[in-house]
């Protein structure tokens, strides 16, 4: 399954860093970056979320609220945030559901190996829950700062 730009995002609940239970609906009346990634801890990831924490501030003062998904259980998302001081909430969606709502679970190829995990994509929602813009199979380097201007172009033609 599959979204499009211009439909509502499709609402989940899940574990958040917090240790409560997060509703992407909760965030009504704010834009919502959406971001998927692999793995905690790994470069890539690392860079991603670090990019998206340095970012932070001029992202809230847009009214935006920044949320991470992975596969990865809930200890491990602490231990990240932990470590690199992420100032936003990671969500734990172990069983992959909401990645496959997105359409973000896929088959990946690496050394030769096959196997199913989550393509690093971003999403942008707007304050009524409708998708604005996508992002799939993201390169990090000046990927958040791209997202930045997008959102900030966006706030600003309103």
């Amino acid at each position: 399954m599959s979204i499009e730009v211009g439909q509502l995002a499709p609402d989940f609940t899940l574990l958040a860093s917090n240790g409560e239970m997060v509703s992407l609906s909760d965030f009504r009346g704010k834009y919502v970056i959406l971001y998927f990634y692999p793995k905690d801890m790994t470069p890539g990831c690392t860079t991603e979320a670090c990019d998206f924490r340095d970012y932070h501030a001029r992202f809230s003062d847009l009214n935006v609220v920044i949320l991470g998904v992975s596969t990865d259980p809930i200890e491990r998302h602490q231990k990240f945030i932990e470590k690199y001081e992420l100032p936003f909430l990671l969500l734990s969606d172990t069983e992959h559901e909401v990645a496959e709502k997105y359409g973000v679970w896929k088959l990946k190829k690496n050394f030769g190996k096959e196997y199913m995990g989550i393509e690093r994509s971003t999403f942008v929602i707007d304050k009524e829950g409708k998708l604005l813009k996508e992002w799939r199979n993201v390169k990090v380097k000046g990927h958040v700062e791209e997202a930045l201007e997008y959102i900030n172009n966006f706030v600003n033609a309103r």
